[in-house]
């Protein structure tokens, strides 16, 4: 029997082998009970750009940072960050994680900032 982790490791390892075979800069999500996290890497792997609830300018911005609004600080931040070095359009990279709740949340987020995928 498959683990809760173990099937989300599987789907996240799936789709990054699709953004890998389409060459895309992508916006990869991580999420804990108690922070989300998301990243701008390019196509070779490289952090070109973060975003976390663990940093200074959001944490001053929400209450806690396990909840939708948290997540869509970070969106906002991320999409913000992207778009001064350049970056218009990028995969998004759930990790295996549903598209749904804190997911949806910082993603909606990064598209009404200006970010395509």
């Amino acid at each position: 029997m498959i683990d809760k982790n173990a099937g989300r490791l599987r789907r996240a390892k799936q789709a990054r082998h699709k953004i890998r075979e389409l060459a895309a800069t992508r916006l990869a999500v991580h999420r804990t009970n108690a922070h989300i996290y998301a990243q701008v890497c390019s196509p070779d792997g490289k952090v070109l750009a973060s975003a976390s609830t663990v940093e200074k300018e959001v944490r001053s911005k929400i209450a806690k940072g396990g909840n939708k609004a948290a997540a869509t600080a970070v969106g906002k931040r991320i999409a913000e960050k992207a778009k001064g070095l350049g970056i218009q359009a990028v995969a998004f990279d759930r990790s295996g994680y549903k598209y749904h709740g804190r997911i949806k949340a910082l993603a909606e987020a990064a598209r009404e900032a200006g970010l395509k995928f």
